[in-house]
């Protein structure tokens, strides 16, 4: 992701955060329809997570609609919730890889399956690239205030 967004960057932020949790909610979808014979409670836990990712999804759109409502200049106290909700999608997709880790050493019927150790790497991968975003972000921001 590119930082010469200026004043859009909290919008582009956004976006990239609104792209990332529906993806991660639809990975729940694929993991429990890949693996065949899942645990049950592997099962109850990727069906709370997709919840979950929903309605973060839901909540990042909201924000995106205020901030686009905002227009050229966002205010202080709505750049400061947007970092805020940068930080709860950062620590919940860190929450995740967590869980898709665990799927991986856990899960006899992951385990049993190449395909789905691969596809697990992958959807790793891709929440450990909107972290790093994240955390450019909001680290960024707290060198800004420091200074």
């Amino acid at each position: 992701m590119q930082f010469y967004y200026g004043q859009q960057m909290p919008l582009r932020i956004l976006d990239e955060a609104e792209f990332w949790k529906h993806q991660e909610e639809e990975h729940t979808v694929v993991i429990r329809e890949l693996v065949a014979g899942l645990e049950q409670p592997f099962v109850e836990a990727l069906q709370k997570w997709e919840e979950a990712l929903s309605a973060t999804h839901q909540q990042i759109v909201r924000y995106i609609e205020s901030v686009v409502r905002a227009g050229a200049y966002v205010p202080n106290e709505l750049y400061q919730q947007v970092l805020h909700l940068v930080s709860f999608c950062l620590q919940q997709s860190l929450a995740f890889i967590q869980l898709c880790q665990q799927l991986k050493t856990d899960s006899a019927a992951v385990r049993q399956n190449k395909t789905a150790n691969v596809v697990l790497n992958h959807i790793i991968r891709e929440s450990e690239y909107f972290v790093g975003i994240a955390q450019v972000l909001l680290y960024r921001k707290q060198d800004a205030y420091s200074r």
